[in-house]
């Protein structure tokens, strides 16, 4: 092992980023903006926002909930011991590559019973949680030169060593959600200093 890492000249890893960066620029040309404009209509309208996700797709949503309170917005991450409860008037953010996420698409349904605002980021749209929301932004996940659809790849298996098990979509989710909040501080004029003014202080 050490004589393989001492020659090695990192082929995988530079292979794996030009396939992500590659990757994204076509997740970016797919996006369909009436879908994140009814996002945006979403989020701005909320009295609290909630984002939740699980496992690499939860810590996606965190990072997502730290900045939209940094725009001064009232959010929260669903499971946090402090997060409040749900009601109707806010909106609860789900994001999930499958959207078949058991535990995700559970709290899907109590969003609705509820009476919350339901948006779900994923790479599927007719999945469980892609029919229960009001609003569905659709991240491509691998490309149409993949065979089969989502579920029957990850039942198969069928992963990319460079890009394994939910990479694609976890990386541009968090590429799009970031960017997404660029448009946040576009249309609310709010400035870097003003998202500085609410960063953590005690660190």
């Amino acid at each position: 092992m050490i004589d393989k890492i001492s020659s090695t000249e990192c082929e995988h890893l530079i292979s794996s980023m030009e396939l992500m960066a590659q990757h994204l620029e076509n997740v970016a040309k797919s996006l369909d903006k009436e879908q994140i404009r009814q996002m945006l209509m979403n989020i701005m309208e909320a009295e609290s926002i909630f984002v939740m996700g699980a496992g690499r797709s939860g810590l996606v949503g965190k990072a997502f909930a730290m900045r939209l309170m940094h725009l001064g917005l009232r959010s929260y991450v669903v499971g946090e011991s402090t997060t409040p409860a749900v009601r109707k008037g806010d909106a609860v953010i789900a994001i999930s590559g499958s959207g078949e996420t058991r535990s995700i698409s559970d709290l899907g349904r109590i969003t609705k019973e509820i009476g919350a605002t339901l948006i779900t980021v994923t790479s599927n749209k007719d999945s469980t949680l892609g029919h229960l929301s009001d609003t569905t932004v659709e991240i491509m996940g691998r490309t149409k030169n993949d065979t089969g659809g989502y579920l029957e790849r990850h039942m198969r298996g069928e992963y990319s060593h460079l890009t394994p098990l939910g990479t694609s979509f976890e990386i541009s989710s968090l590429v799009f959600l970031d960017a997404l909040v660029a448009e946040l501080i576009s249309l609310t004029g709010a400035s870097e200093d003003d998202l500085k003014s609410r960063h953590a202080k005690l660190e």
